[in-house]
């Protein structure tokens, strides 16, 4: 059955408006829908203080909430996504090629293809003990053809990160190139990180080559040749 409100009621929720009362504020006081409340005050605007204060408190209350709110459920997708690969990865056969093949792809996206020597760069220490341990686990290496460069920023601690290498990647302070020290920007904004950039080396370009060359055969197996144009 339709519900009929009475004059005073419509009178009383149009004089609140005027004093700055939101709809939700409206609904509690004379307990009537939304929608009722749209067709009887329609064109009655909250005074602009009302509306500016609302803007504040959605800032400083509301707002926050919501940010909460979506970064829970994030978390919750990534809890689920990482216990999904957990499964996976159990089940997962790690062979001799299956490194090769890891080492290789790491190395054509972060590694340097000019001759000479192989050069790894990255400040992800993970991809650096990644790489690494794939590279030791695949060939046969000197471990004192290793080098490290490391470019630092003015908020490092160069001991602190030389050591912080050194432990992370077994190699020892004595292969450590001399430290780059960037120039301090003004201007531009980065994200600060532990250890800056490190560059591992190992001299050898047979190495470098083989690598490279077992990526470039290894894409191509996959994708089936691609003529690169060269200018």
């Amino acid at each position: 059955m339709r519900h009929y409100w009475d004059d005073s009621v419509k009178e009383k929720a149009k004089q609140l408006r005027e004093k700055g009362y939101s709809f939700g504020q409206l609904t509690k006081e004379l307990s009537v829908s939304k929608s009722t409340l749209h067709q009887w005050i329609r064109g009655i605007q909250r005074p602009s203080k009302f509306t500016a204060l609302d803007r504040k408190r959605w800032i400083k209350e509301i707002q926050p909430l919501g940010a909460q709110g979506n970064h829970k459920k994030r978390m919750d997708k990534i809890a689920f996504i990482i216990e999904e690969a957990k499964q996976e990865i159990i089940t997962f056969n790690v062979t001799k090629d299956v490194k090769k093949a890891m080492l290789a792809m790491l190395y054509w996206s972060e590694g340097s293809k000019g001759r000479g020597m192989l050069v790894f760069a990255n400040t992800d220490p993970r991809i650096m003990v990644l790489f690494i341990t794939l590279l030791r686990d695949v060939f046969k290496l000197e471990e004192s053809k290793f080098r490290i460069r490391i470019h630092i920023h003015w908020y490092h601690k160069e001991k602190f990160v030389k050591q912080y290498w050194s432990n992370l990647l077994q190699i020892p302070l004595s292969q450590f190139e001399k430290t780059y020290h960037k120039k301090r920007s003004k201007e531009k904004t980065f994200r600060k990180n532990v250890g800056g950039i490190c560059f591992l080396k190992y001299n050898s370009d047979y190495l470098r080559e083989q690598i490279v060359q077992y990526m470039v055969l290894l894409g191509e197996k996959f994708t089936g040749e691609i003529v690169v144009p060269t200018a």
